[in-house]
């Protein structure tokens, strides 16, 4: 019988919408925690911390123990966590003496769902009987972004029309998706991403240069990328006056649009473009919008800086993972989980050093912004350098 490798495509779209609200969705709700549990806002601000952290640490896990325990098992688990952390949101502030306490460990639980899915779903893409494996891996990537739209928008709706108040009804709901694609998962065809031989060992792949220039380029590309969405909503208030929130609507939301308009339109037409040439234009377009941003007197074109910017960073993640598995293709799921963890850690760092220039400078986020700049000028030579090995 003929494997219908479709069903495993849209449990991977699912699979990268269920992270996106995974990232996306408590972020929305810090001020309710704020007022509802009386926890300090400083305090809130661990949520992200421990999210991330979790997802790094599982990166490490999936490094080591993923091929051992099997794909299917391991990405049907991450819907299983995915879906408890979602519903947990819900009940466990209230059951926990101490709320925070409860919400932590919800967000534990689905970011180690969105971790698996952030190591898994790009090698199963990738082992997918498909002929132009760069297309496909950015149209995978794009799903992200709609998904981090389609959170912002429809939850933004869903809070106007039922009030905010309602916001545990909205977490049981968006658990549905991961719930759901427990049965595609269960039953898509999946394939080896190693087709022939054994994948290289950790040791190995460590001595491997391309390895590091790519590990390189995963870290700019995160920070590149978030640095400028997580500081966009900040910047359209700041610096267009905008309210709270319309500041998260057009900041983020543009952002992520334009990130998946470019995913999505790479992914259609990509064939005809050659992957290394579009992503060093990528990240020169990066750094003008970088550099609009931090230097224009005009406060719109620094808007538009921001906006530019998702477009210009879309290619950069799934690219290099396309890149990567040209140049070593026997780099099996430790390959992809060092390279999720390495977008992790640019992910942190990038806004880290972003805000610490931003408050040295006496709270100016275009300063902050200017030292952003750092990660598409290094990503840039080494593009440069992974071009010149060949």
């Amino acid at each position: 019988m003929k494997k219908n490798y479709r069903k495993t495509v849209t449990a991977c779209y699912l699979g990268l919408i269920t992270q996106a609200i995974s990232a996306n969705f408590a972020p929305l709700l810090f001020l309710q925690f704020h007022k509802t549990y009386e926890i300090p806002l400083g305090t809130i601000g661990l949520i992200s911390a421990v999210f991330f952290f979790t997802q790094l640490i599982v990166d490490l896990f999936c490094a080591k123990y993923a091929d051992r325990i099997g794909y299917r098992i391991s990405i049907v688990w991450s819907c299983i966590f995915s879906a408890a952390g979602l519903i947990s949101l819900a009940f466990l502030p209230d059951v926990f003496s101490s709320p925070f306490v409860g919400i932590l460990v919800s967000v534990i639980l689905y970011a180690v769902g969105s971790g698996l899915i952030e190591v898994l779903c790009s090698p199963i893409i990738e082992a997918c009987p498909f002929e132009n494996k760069e297309t496909a891996m950015s149209l995978l990537h794009s799903f992200y972004c709609w998904g981090s739209v389609g959170v912002i928008v429809l939850s933004t709706l869903f809070f106007s029309v039922f009030s905010i108040e309602n916001w545990k009804w909205l977490a049981c709901l968006w658990a549905l998706i991961p719930l759901f694609n427990i049965i595609n998962f269960a039953t898509c065809p999946i394939e080896n991403v190693v087709k022939e031989g054994k994948p290289l060992r950790i040791g190995t792949l460590f001595k491997t240069p391309v390895f590091w220039i790519a590990v390189v380029l995963m870290i700019c590309a995160g920070a590149s990328e978030l640095s400028m969405a997580q500081w966009a909503s900040a910047y359209a208030e700041a610096a267009v006056g905008l309210s709270k929130t319309a500041g998260d609507l057009v900041g983020p939301c543009i952002f992520a649009a334009a990130m998946g308009i470019c995913r999505s339109l790479y992914g259609k037409y990509g064939d005809k473009l050659n992957l290394m040439n579009f992503m060093l234009g990528s990240g020169i377009l990066c750094l003008i919008c970088y550099l609009m941003s931090a230097l224009s007197s005009n406060p719109m074109i620094g808007l538009i800086g921001c906006s530019l910017c998702g477009g210009s960073v879309a290619i950069m993640w799934p690219g290099t993972i396309s890149l990567s598995t040209k140049r070593l293709p026997t780099g099996g799921t430790a390959m992809f989980a060092f390279l999720a963890m390495a977008g992790d850690l640019g992910g942190t760092v990038g806004p880290l050093l972003v805000g610490n220039v931003t408050q040295l400078a006496d709270n100016s986020l275009r300063a902050g912004l200017l030292a952003g700049c750092v990660f598409p000028v290094i990503l840039i030579i080494s593009l440069i350098c992974i071009r010149r090995q060949g």
